[in-house]
């Protein structure tokens, strides 16, 4: 019996083999055959063409009647009738005083926090930057444009700044430090 089963075995075999070699006898590309031609058989789609560009236009820079921008203005062909006169109003800092020490911080970081008052004599409290309180009077000097306090109520302190105007000069301009709550 084992002969019969061995020849039984060797038949199978054989005729698995056949049947792969006939499989793989078939095209193997078939079905990529078949995928390019689906692809050429399709409509072809349009190229939208180049866009056109207009030709580069030189321009070649004339500058010898100009003035040169590294050198320094030339003011010889403004007639003097037609210059702005500098307002000479009498106005200017007194730049001979010794400077006190509010006048080192700009207006605006300088805080009003309270007043003292003793007899006649008003004083306002001022805080710097630094958190160094400050006792001030009518008199005193604070912020950067030449500030002089006027007048110290309850609730600020009043100055009178001397500012430039722009035209040469100097003019006067009101300020004031507002008590911080």
């Amino acid at each position: 019996m084992s002969g019969y089963n061995n020849r039984l075995a060797r038949f199978l075999c054989i005729a698995s083999l056949s049947s792969l070699l006939a499989a793989c006898s078939s095209n193997p590309t078939a079905d990529l055959e078949d995928y390019v031609q689906t692809t050429k058989s399709q409509q072809k789609s349009s190229i939208e063409p180049l866009p056109e560009f207009k030709p580069y236009e030189s321009f070649a820079y004339q500058a010898a009647d100009l003035r040169d921008p590294f050198t320094a203005p030339s003011f010889s062909h403004v007639q003097p009738s037609s210059q702005v006169a500098s307002s000479n109003n009498g106005i200017k800092p007194d730049f001979a005083r010794a400077t006190e020490p509010l006048e080192e911080f700009p207006l605006d970081s300088l805080r009003m926090v309270g007043t003292l008052e003793q007899h006649e004599d008003h004083w306002a409290l001022i805080n710097d930057v630094d958190g160094t309180i400050h006792r001030v009077e009518p008199g005193n000097y604070a912020g950067q444009n030449h500030g002089k306090i006027t007048r110290i109520t309850e609730y600020e302190v009043e100055l009178t700044e001397i500012v430039p105007d722009g035209i040469g000069g100097w003019m006067e301009r009101q300020a004031s430090i507002a008590i911080s709550e």
